[in-house]
C-alpha cells in the first residue's frame, strides 16, 4: 500500500521507517517543502518519496495525518480528500501536556467536520515514537503478547484498511467503537493516551 504521511517529526518520521520497513510505499510530506524531507528520503530509499501536502493525499491510498492540531484546518482542500481515508494521529493539546478543553467533543470528531466526506479513523496516537520505533518487531512480541493500536471510526471498512496496517506493523489494532467515544479513550486526557497495553491487556479494559 502506498501511505501518505503529513509530518515528518519524530513520528512522523519513525512511522515511515517502520512502514517502509514492512514493505509499504511512503510519500511524505510537511509545512516545509519537499526539500526539507532529503535527508529522509536517502536514508528510506526508493521505497519512500516526497511532495506538497494535498499531492501527498492525492498518491496515496491512505492518508494518516502527523501534524500539531492547530495545523490540521485548512492543511488540504476539503474536496481533496473527500472518501479517503485518513489516520487522525494528532494530538489536542492546550499547553506542554495539558490537554485541550474541547466541550465534550472529540478532536477527531472536529477533524471530521473540517474534511466532510473523509472517513476518519482515530488511530496511532497514544504510543510514543521510541517504542513505536521497535516494539512491532521486538521478540517475545508474538500472539496476544503485540502491543495495541487503537483504532476508532464510523467507518467499518475504513477501520478495517487501518486495522491490517497496524498488523503489518508487528502490533495488535483494537477497536475502541465510534469516532466520539472510541476516540475520546484515546486522545489527551483519555485513559487510553500513552497507555503501552498488549492485545490482551488492551481487549480486557475495553471488556471491563
Amino acid at each position: 500500500m502506498r501511505l501518505g504521511i503529513i509530518g515528518t517529526g519524530r513520528i512522523g518520521s519513525t512511522l515511515a521507517r517502520i512502514l517502509v520497513a514492512a514493505d509499504h510505499e511512503v510519500v511524505l510530506a510537511n509545512s516545509r517543502g519537499p526539500r526539507s524531507i532529503g535527508p529522509l528520503l536517502a536514508e528510506l530509499g526508493p521505497a519512500a518519496s516526497a511532495a506538497h501536502p494535498a499531492e501527498a493525499a492525492d498518491r496515496s491510498e491512505l492518508l494518516v495525518l502527523m501534524v500539531p492540531f492547530d495545523g490540521v484546518r485548512g492543511l488540504l482542500p476539503p474536496g481533496a480528500v473527500r472518501d479517503s481515508v485518513i489516520v487522525d494521529a494528532t494530538n489536542a493539546f492546550s499547553g506542554p501536556g495539558a490537554p485541550r478543553e474541547l466541550d465534550g467533543r472529540g478532536s477527531s470528531e472536529l477533524v471530521a467536520e473540517w474534511y466532510p466526506g473523509a472517513r476518519i479513523v482515530k488511530s496511532l496516537n497514544t504510543m510514543h515514537f521510541e517504542t513505536l520505533a521497535v516494539a512491532g518487531t521486538e521478540p517475545g512480541r508474538e500472539g496476544s503478547q503485540r502491543l495495541a493500536h487503537f483504532v476508532a471510526g464510523d467507518d467499518g471498512k475504513a477501520k478495517e484498511i487501518v486495522a491490517g496496517v497496524v498488523t503489518d506493523l508487528g502490533f495488535a489494532p483494537v477497536d475502541t467503537g465510534p469516532l466520539h467515544s472510541g476516540g475520546i479513550l484515546q486522545q489527551p486526557g483519555g485513559p487510553l493516551f500513552n497507555r503501552s497495553l498488549t492485545e490482551a491487556q488492551a481487549l480486557a479494559w475495553i471488556s471491563h
